[in-house]
Formats: C-alpha cells, sequence, structure tokens
C-alpha cells in the first residue's frame, strides 16, 4: 500500500557505489514499514562482510603494525547513540555500536572494552585480516607497491588486489565515474514512513595507519549526526578534515539554523577548503538530509559517488554539488600519510 500524502518518503542514502547492493537489499523492508535504523544497520552489515571492499570489515586493511581494528556508530537522537573504535575480534561492528546504545549508558567503548561487551552480548568472535589484506601488508612492509592509482579505470570497493572470487559470486555495483581514496568509510543515512531517522558509519581506518589511531567515523558530531529536529549527516574522506570542523554536526545545525541541505553541504565543504586547504589526493564527500526528506550531497572533488535507494529503484549518483568539478582526485594517496576514514 502507497504512503499517505503526508507521510515521508522511505529512503536510503548512502556513501560510494560499493554500498549500493546493501541499499537494495535494505530498501523494502523500510518501504513495506520497517525502521530507518534497521535499515542504515543493514547497509553497513553488508559492507562489513563483504570482502572485496578493503575499506569496510573483513576486507579491511591493517595498521603498520599488521592489527586489524574496526570503527563504526550508530545514531538516531543526540540522546540516543553508540560507537565503538579499535574492536579487535568482532566482524559486525555497526551492530555492536547499535548494542552499545541500546544495551548501555554510555555512548562509545573501544578496544579490548567494546570486544569484552561484545563477548557478553554472544557477538561471535572471528580473526578479522583476510588472507588478501594480509598479502597486502606484507607488501607494503617490504617497501613494494600494494595501492592503485585512484583514477585508473573503473573504480571499485578494492583499492588493493584480492582474489577474484572474493565476492561469492555477488560482485558489487560500481559507477564508472566513481574515483575512491583510501580510505573511504561507508555511511548510511535513512528517513521511514513514520518520519524517523537514522544513520551509521563503519570503517577499518586508514590502511597501514598508525596504531591507536581513530579517525572520524565512529566520534559522534565528527563523521556521522543525527538529530530529529533538524537533519542528519555523514561525512567520508580525509577524516582528519572533517574531525576538524565537526563536519556532520556542522551540517545538522545549519540546517537547524535554517539551512537547504545543500546550503549546510556548501558551508560544511567551505569551511574545510578554507581551514585545511585540501592537497590533490584529498577528498571529503557528505550526504545531508532534512527532517523532512530532502537531501543533498557534495564533494571537495569529482568522484565521489551516493547510493540511493527509493521507490524509483537503487540508483548511483554523483553529488549535486562539486567544490572542484574540473578536478578529479589525484593519486595514488601515500598510504598510511595523512588520514581518511
Amino acid at each position: 500500500m502507497s504512503p499517505e500524502p503526508d507521510q515521508p518518503t522511505p529512503l536510503i542514502l548512502s556513501t560510494w557505489s560499493f554500498s549500493a547492493r546493501g541499499c537494495r537489499a535494505a530498501f523494502p523492508s523500510l518501504a513495506a514499514g520497517g525502521s530507518a535504523l534497521d535499515a542504515v544497520c543493514g547497509v553497513a552489515r553488508d559492507a562489513e562482510a563483504d570482502p572485496t571492499i578493503d575499506s569496510v570489515g573483513f576486507g579491511g586493511l591493517p595498521d603498520a603494525t599488521g592489527k586489524m581494528t574496526l570503527d563504526a556508530a550508530v545514531m538516531i537522537a543526540p540522546e540516543r547513540c553508540g560507537a565503538v573504535c579499535a574492536v579487535a575480534r568482532h566482524l559486525f561492528v555497526t551492530d555492536l555500536a547499535r548494542k552499545v546504545m541500546e544495551r548501555t549508558a554510555h555512548v562509545m567503548l573501544a578496544g579490548e572494552g567494546a570486544d569484552a561487551f561484545a563477548d557478553v552480548m554472544d557477538m561471535p568472535s572471528t580473526d578479522l585480516l583476510s588472507p588478501a589484506a594480509a598479502q597486502a601488508w606484507q607488501r607494503w612492509r617490504l617497501g613494494e607497491p600494494v595501492g592503485r592509482p585512484v583514477d585508473a579505470g573503473p573504480a571499485s570497493g578494492q583499492l588493493f588486489a584480492s582474489p577474484p572470487d572474493a565476492c561469492h559470486g555477488h560482485p558489487t555495483m560500481r559507477h564508472p565515474e566513481e574515483r575512491e581514496t583510501p580510505h573511504d568509510t561507508v555511511g548510511v543515512l535513512a528517513i521511514d514512513r513514520s518520519g524517523a531517522l537514522a544513520g551509521a558509519c563503519s570503517t577499518s581506518g586508514l590502511p597501514f595507519k598508525l596504531a591507536g589511531r581513530v579517525g572520524d567515523s565512529p566520534i559522534i558530531g565528527h563523521g556521522l549526526y543525527v538529530d530529529p529536529e533538524a537533519g542528519c549527516a555523514v561525512a567520508t574522506g580525509t577524516g582528519e578534515m572533517v574531525m576538524g570542523v565537526n563536519g556532520s554536526f556542522l551540517a545538522v545545525e545549519c540546517m537547524r539554523r535554517g539551512a537547504t541541505p545543500s546550503e549546510a553541504v556548501h558551508e560544511v565543504l567551505s569551511r574545510i577548503e578554507r581551514r585545511f586547504r585540501p592537497q590533490s589526493h584529498q577528498q571529503v564527500g557528505l550526504i545531508v538530509l532534512s527532517r523532512t526528506g530532502l537531501w543533498s550531497a557534495g564533494a571537495l572533488r569529482t568522484g565521489f559517488i551516493v547510493s540511493c535507494a527509493s521507490a524509483r529503484g537503487t540508483e548511483m549518483l554523483p553529488p549535486q554539488f562539486v567544490m572542484h568539478p574540473d578536478e578529479a582526485v589525484e593519486g595514488p594517496h601515500p598510504v598510511g600519510a595523512g588520514g581518511n576514514a
């Protein structure tokens, strides 16, 4: 049955083409009356389980010591959010962040404490380092080339080599104009038929980062922010720059003051541009969704793609605003330098 005219139209928005499959899988339930929170967690979970995506979940790349850790956050309101970082033994960190939100009085758990909480919640423990990621780390440790230029051919969730059958017969959709840079977070926003908003972020962090580094993704207000009174936002790209301006919180606050989603996107990217003067290999992408269901997306440079699931189907769309439309992200990114995700 179609929603009533005054009801919000269900919608899922997510960063990068590799999330399109998860959006397409999650949307039917959302359209039938499911919750926005279930939808965003489902999209993130799909990416976490896909070994061909080496910026999220099992396919992710380890830190400089060869240790694999994951970060995630979920949020439905300032008083209803949860996050985990430096998780070393549990794969589905978005679900774990949700449990922090729903089962504790805390917002964030880190490291072994987060893993111990997952054990208490009976979440299965597993080795997070995939064979392909371990091989990539060994090549990096020996000083051998492990990356591909980010502008070389159609983009994928893979930044480094992995087995050709790794996707288990379920190839991820790609957009030919996409240019990903290590390290690209999966960030998801949704609105359901009741008008409820939700967001989720999941990442394995910057490849070969210094041990202990945490980026913007699991930090509320940086990589993700949701306030039902105004809207929600999620970021991807160079995490340290997003952190420096509280990017997602800033976008939502712009809407609280009356800005449109497009104006909010422009304000965040303009502030990042003014303060950081990003280098040619650095990218920030942003998706902003208002409490009424209007949305916009933007990026510093050409190459960012939004996956969108709606009644029209699942689409991979370029952002409405690009600050430097004549510039694609140049590569290769100096892996392990700077900071993303």
